[in-house]
């Protein structure tokens, strides 16, 4: 049965190696719904969290492979984790004149900041998770939507809440 799994992977910061990861991939056929690559917090290390669907058994085998690979620190499946999840989209809204009010208070309900404006339109950064997302980008879909571009999931596990 097919599942979605978030997975983190650390990684040399080098040359090459998000284009092996992800070669796994289209050679098993899978699609990487989304993709974030940055630097970590320890120099020379990155951290790549990828997002994908598939059977449970292709996605341990591609784990396997991915803590074989040259270049891999650490692989964790976050899936099954109590995880932090975000998200951060860019969107600009086609904003008429008779549309501006009713534009901003759904932007105010999801707490998006305001981070340009023309005579006719009004772009927003909104982060949180996919959900959250989703549903600005639906209730902004009536009015126009000029243009997105989105970040693809980040995630982190949650700190362990008990005390020793």
């Amino acid at each position: 049965m097919k599942s979605r799994h978030t997975i983190s992977i650390t990684v040399d910061n080098e040359a090459g190696v998000l284009s092996r990861i992800a070669g796994l991939f289209s050679a098993r056929d899978f699609n990487i719904e989304s993709l974030n690559v940055a630097e970590t917090q320890e120099p020379g290390t990155s951290r790549i969290t990828l997002v994908t669907t598939g059977d449970e058994a292709v996605i341990q085998q591609i784990i396997k492979r991915f803590n074989n690979m040259v270049n891999v620190i650490k692989v964790v499946d976050m899936t099954e984790l109590d995880r932090v999840e975000r998200e951060m989209i860019l969107i600009k809204v086609d904003a008429k004149a008779d549309s501006k009010p009713e534009i901003l208070r759904i932007a105010d309900i999801f707490r998006a900041k305001v981070v340009d404006v023309s005579p006719r339109s009004y772009t927003f950064e909104v982060t949180g998770d996919e959900q959250k997302i989703q549903a600005f980008v639906e209730l902004q879909r009536p009015f126009g939507i000029k243009e997105i571009a989105r970040t693809g999931t980040v995630a982190m596990s949650r700190a362990n809440k008990k005390s020793k």
